[in-house]
């Protein structure tokens, strides 16, 4: 059976490069599309709102995912506010046992770090499974395989071990 693929996307502009790449990411790591494609663009202010029941629904889809693919745009050197306040929906724990991989795209290589620096250590405050380091793509090359080919040498045997059969090896 095949791990269960999602993605969360925290581009505040709907169907972006941004979810371009992490799609294709959860692709490339599992051999089939993600499950779940989560563009935090399309739940907008509903994210605002706490009893709100289709973010809850949403929230409830990412915690039952093998891999995680977080993936935001690199916005003054960290990820968006708009996927804080999803993220603000996780309590400490709340990923628990699920494998995540967080994804950044950024205009130079100058920020090559923000995944790690920024975006690693509050996915692991609420328990997530950060096995491999978090993959950062430049914009202009969001949409050619090969800026993923490096690093994807490196995760994929990682994910492989940790979310079993279907991962593409």
């Amino acid at each position: 059976m095949s791990p269960r693929a999602a993605v969360v996307v925290g581009n505040p502009r709907p169907r972006s490069r941004t979810r371009d790449a992490a799609v294709h990411l959860a692709t490339e790591l599992t051999g089939t599309a993600p499950e779940a494609i989560v563009d935090l663009a399309d739940l907008g202010a509903a994210l605002l709102d706490w009893a709100d029941p289709a973010v809850t629904a949403v929230v409830d889809e990412v915690r039952a995912a093998d891999l995680l693919v977080v993936a935001s745009p690199t916005y003054k050197a960290t990820y968006t506010g708009l996927l804080k306040l999803f993220l603000d929906r996780f309590p400490p724990g709340g990923l628990r046992g699920v494998v995540t991989v967080p994804l950044m795209l950024g205009a130079g290589p100058a920020h090559a770090l923000a995944p790690e620096l920024t975006l690693r250590p509050v996915l692991t405050e609420i328990g997530a499974t950060v096995p491999v380091p978090g993959a950062y793509v430049l914009d202009a090359s969001y949409d050619d395989p090969a800026a993923y080919d490096a690093w994807l040498e490196v995760a994929r045997p990682v994910v492989a071990s940790l979310v079993g059969d279907g991962v593409a090896a």
